[in-house]
């Protein structure tokens, strides 16, 4: 840190984040980047992480080796638990971190609509360990079928129910159909994993609402294509271990992936300001916490409508970089005293989704893709938004490779933590000696 310079903090080290850090490299400001994770990860490819078809690496990145030639960047891995806005202090447990100038970008997580106790049922996906645990579950599910003489069982383990029909919905039920109908049939003796059913259930009346109504009929149609079931207009009413609950129906199943809605990290809190339905902080044009210029928020955790068009602004990747490049030229216009740039405008460069093997659609404008080359389109961009050419070829040849073959190459089945607290337990209870054993030594009695 160099005396006399702006202080410039930022919470969370997403794309909107990490961002506003590298558009501030030639700024004459010291920068502090605050996650409790040490690894920077490319959220869109997530699902791919969940179904098998990549390993964390190679979607992920520390943070420190992406900011290492930044000088001006300092990265600490804590918890943030709250902020004085009055104080200018950043609360990370013990820590406390000042500044001049914040930066919100906390991101969002699951949202169950008032049924919280269904997390524990029905995991979401935003984080990476949301998709290793997916990973366990789906996997497990086929080995624990494999293990029952019980035929009711194993069709309840073989179901698959994905509860959200947006693009993180629609991926995750196509992938889950290609693991089950492709890549595992020949390994498996006593089940049939062409047996399983994916069940992709949405309240609304259509996959896909933010697509045009032609993309999103042949999502729809692609997805059935492969033996997904859609059920649309259809409300999930209870969630638990064996199954699900619609209006008027259950659906017995072992694996609930939810994917329906979210609700932002808890800044609005932090702040003690107003926030929308989903606790988005309700920022000004400007990305600011009214009556704190210093404060910014943006990403999924901003609640911004484009003053241009009058629309929000979606919580996706490119808006949040958007919003990351503004905050920065803002904080570098107020720190050299020059006039500081308009409202945030935000540019729609359009909407992708894969459904699966040759199929994705794509909205750019008034171009629509769809099909093969669409999935074209789908893959390519990803790649190249990847960052660093290791994780590009990586992630371009475990697709060929997958292409040719219907393989997946990252099926680990990684205990969960809880799961190696259970299983610590029960090997520490197995090997310590009987109760009645220990009373009976005797002080300096080493026989084994």
């Amino acid at each position: 840190m160099i005396a006399g310079r702006a202080r410039v903090t930022i919470v969370g080290a997403g794309f909107g984040g990490l961002t506003v850090a590298q558009s501030l490299a030639r700024a004459p400001v010291d920068v502090t980047i605050i996650d409790r994770h040490n690894y920077h990860y490319f959220q869109p490819l997530l699902y791919q992480v969940a179904t098998a078809a990549l390993s964390p690496a190679d979607i992920a990145w520390p943070i420190r080796g992406i900011l290492k030639r930044q000088k001006n960047a300092t990265v600490l891995l804590a918890n943030v638990t709250g902020i004085d806005a009055n104080a200018r202090v950043v609360h990370a447990g013990s820590l406390t971190v000042t500044y001049d100038y914040l930066v919100l970008a906390t991101g969002a997580t699951h949202s169950y609509f008032g049924h919280p106790e269904w997390a524990s049922v029905a995991p979401g996906l935003k984080q990476m360990e949301d998709a290793t645990e997916i990973r366990r579950k789906v996997l497990l599910a086929f080995e624990h079928a494999e293990l029952t003489n019980d035929y009711d069982e194993q069709s309840r383990l073989l179901t698959f129910v994905v509860v959200g029909g947006g693009p993180t919905g629609v991926e995750m039920a196509g992938a889950i159909a290609e693991v089950a109908h492709h890549a595992l049939p020949a390994e498996f003796r006593r089940i049939d994993p062409h047996a399983a059913r994916v069940i992709l259930i949405e309240a609304g009346p259509r996959l896909l609402p933010a697509f045009p109504e032609d993309l999103s009929a042949y999502a729809r149609k692609a997805l059935e294509k492969m033996g997904v079931e859609v059920r649309t207009q259809a409300s999930v009413t209870n969630c638990n271990e064996g199954g699900v609950d619609l209006d008027g129906e259950r659906i017995e199943t072992g694996t609930i992936i939810w994917a329906a809605g979210v609700v932002a990290s808890p800044a609005a809190e932090w702040l003690g300001v107003e926030a929308d339905r989903a606790g988005r902080v309700k920022v000004a044009p400007d990305l600011t916490v009214p009556g704190r210029p210093e404060i910014f928020v943006i990403g999924d955790t901003a609640a911004v409508v484009d003053g241009t068009a009058g629309k929000p602004v979606p919580g996706i990747a490119p808006a949040a970089k958007q919003m990351g490049r503004y905050v920065a030229d803002v904080i570098a216009a107020k720190v050299a005293n020059r006039p500081v740039p308009g409202p945030f405008h935000y540019r729609h460069q359009g909407d992708l989704a894969t459904i699966g093997r040759k199929a994705a659609v794509v909205k750019l404008d008034r171009f629509h893709l769809k099909g093969l080359v669409g999935w074209w389109f789908w893959g390519i961009a990803h790649v190249y938004f990847l960052i660093g050419l290791r994780n590009r070829a990586a992630v371009a040849l475990n697709w060929f490779w997958n292409y040719l073959t219907y393989q997946r190459g990252a099926r680990l089945i990684i205990d969960s933590a809880q799961a190696r607290k259970t299983v610590q337990k029960e090997q520490t209870e197995k090997m310590s000696p009987p109760a009645e054993v220990i009373q009976r030594r005797q002080p300096g009695d080493d026989r084994p």
